[in-house]
This record gives C-alpha cells, structure tokens and sequence, in this order.
C-alpha cells in the first residue's frame, strides 16, 4: 500500500474539512454526512486560500473567501470566481488509518 497515513478517521468531524500536508502538497480531507472520505487539493485556485477553512454542504467544499465551491468528487469549481479545479486524490481507510499519496490523483 503507497501513501502516507495523514490522520485517524477518527480524527475526522462530519462535515468540516481538515487540512493536511502531505510530501509538501497541501490536501483538504473531508468526512461527508454519507461517510465517505474525500481528500481534494486545499488551495483555492482563486485567490490561493486555503479550502479546509471553508464550509461543507453535500460533496462540496466552500471557498470562505470569495464563494466559489469545489466538488469533493472531481474537484471542479461549481461556480464562479473560480474556473480552474483542484485535483482530487485517491484515499485509502485501513481500520482507523486514512491514507493519501499525493502522486495518486483521481481521473474524473
């Protein structure tokens, strides 16, 4: 198994993003209210904010800054100031463990 252990899932609180950094690479890791674990890229490609500091609503994570939202399941801006997205990554739960290697991003 590649990838680092970035934190516990029990580490995690439903709905809140929580900001990791990983082989330099900052991820915004989110435990959605169906229980699944997102890692998307943590800054925005906006104005250079950091997302684990917006809100989440759904599968999205909210820039606080400026608004724009990001899908936690492709990592596209849904709306605008933002129109570039932030890559996503593969996430791994070994028991407590959740696991992301930066390398490894989704194809969405």
């Amino acid at each position: 198994m590649s990838g680092s252990r970035v934190c516990g899932l029990s580490d995690l609180v439903q709905d809140e993003a929580h900001r990791v950094v990983v082989d330099g690479v900052a991820i915004a890791v989110v435990l959605d209210g169906k229980g699944a674990v997102h890692a998307i890229g943590d800054t925005c490609t906006h104005g250079e904010i950091s997302l684990s500091d917006g809100f989440v609503e759904g599968e999205t994570l909210e820039c606080w800054a400026h608004g724009s939202a990001f899908s936690l399941l492709t990592g596209r801006p849904l709306n605008l100031p933002a129109y570039e997205p932030v890559p996503v990554f593969e996430v791994t739960i070994d028991g407590d463990d959740v696991i992301i290697d930066p390398a490894l991003t989704k194809e969405v």
